[in-house]
């Protein structure tokens, strides 16, 4: 695709980044360098490839040395006295020998503080007091800006330059330090600070608009219990992960699986009202999944119906509700839902995929359950 676009690409794969970067450039293009196959993919290669300084590649040049292959495998010392370190460190590098630290180019983040240590810290007290520095400075430049962060990143630099880094996200835009620093705390416990950290810094990389009027709603009168929820939530969220909590607002479809949809925050509020029609499950299953029933026809609901290897013995049954396919969307039959009740007190949401019309069987599914 790029290509087709004008650009001049090129690009290989290896298990170091001095081969990767040397076969992409010299090699074939689109060449995948088996796993530890580093010494044959650049021994025809020229040593232009080890990303070398010019003065060290014309010297080879003038000694006949054309290719890799000709001196990778001379003794260390006597590469070292002609050439110098860097073609050592360049040939360790590509053959894996010697540490190329990965560092990928990210964009800033929008809003960010930094913290320098005097000396470097090895206490959970330390820690937590420079995150509480940082959550004040970065919540007052949110405060001028009128915005609220939706995720903040807290890193750890240590001096054996190793980085650690922990993360929260909140379900509305917040700048209450207590909240955050709170957040945080659930997970603090897992910065391992060795031999000591020498930099702090706090990250927003998302940001949302919160002016203080909108703030203030939050924490007065009816509004608070709604702000504690919220609170509660991202808490929740920080130790069971943001997936563990969903909100679903109502969809403009008549068809089930696609008449909700899943909210972006805890304050988003629904473009239309939710139906007041016919009563709905509490829980939807993504997908329905097909049962076997006893039925009379062509209207009726099931007497018994077998699902997931349980036979279930219908008591109750209201129906059938049609609901049609959105045929803007998609083509198929029409579905007849039943709302059942078993012998044993649970409620079901079965229907039935098309007619009793002498051309086939239609078939049953459940799609959901009641309370």
């Amino acid at each position: 695709k790029l290509k087709g676009a004008g650009y001049d690409v090129r690009m290989a794969m290896a298990d170091t980044i001095g081969t990767a970067w040397a076969v992409a450039r010299y090699g074939t293009d689109g060449a995948v360098v088996a796993p530890g196959g580093q010494p044959a993919a650049l021994i025809p290669l020229p040593p232009a490839a080890l990303r070398l300084d010019g003065a060290i590649t014309e010297r080879m040049q003038k000694l006949g040395f054309t290719h890799i292959g000709d001196f990778i495998g001379m003794p260390r010392t006597v590469l070292r006295r002609r050439f110098g370190e860097q073609l050592l460190n360049r040939i360790g590098q590509a053959l894996g020998t010697s540490p190329e630290p990965l560092e990928p180019v990210r964009p800033p983040a929008p809003y960010a503080e930094r913290l320098p240590c005097l000396e470097p810290v090895r206490t959970r007290k330390a820690i937590e007091m420079a995150l509480e520095t940082l959550l004040e400075m970065l919540t007052q430049n949110l405060l001028k800006d009128g915005m609220g962060l939706r995720k903040a990143v807290f890193r750890s630099f240590r001096i054996d330059g190793r980085v650690q880094q922990i993360q929260i996200g909140t379900g509305r835009p917040s700048r209450d330090r207590h909240h955050l620093f709170r957040l945080f705390g659930e997970k603090i416990g897992t910065i391992a600070p060795g031999l000591g950290i020498e930099l702090f810094i706090l990250e927003a990389p998302v940001v949302e608009d919160l002016d203080a009027r909108q703030e203030k709603l939050w924490n007065d009168g009816g509004a608070y219990e709604s702000t504690e929820i919220g609170n509660l939530l991202d808490r929740i969220a920080t130790r069971a992960g943001h997936d563990a909590i969903r909100r679903y607002l109502p969809d403009e479809h008549h068809w089930p699986e696609r008449s909700i949809r899943p909210a972006t925050s805890y304050d988003e509020q629904p473009a239309i009202p939710w139906p007041i029609g016919e009563p709905r499950p509490i829980y939807l299953l993504p997908e329905p999944e097909p049962i076997r029933v006893s039925a009379p026809v062509p209207d009726y609901p099931p007497m018994v119906f077998v699902y997931k290897g349980k036979r279930h013995k219908v008591k109750k049954a209201d129906g059938p509700e049609r609901i049609e396919r959105e045929w803007w969307i998609e083509t198929g039959p029409q579905r007849d839902y039943y709302r059942v009740e078993d012998e044993d007190g649970a409620r079901y949401w079965l229907f039935r995929s098309g007619h009793y019309d002498g051309e086939g069987e239609p078939e049953w599914f459940i799609h959901g359950f009641f309370a």
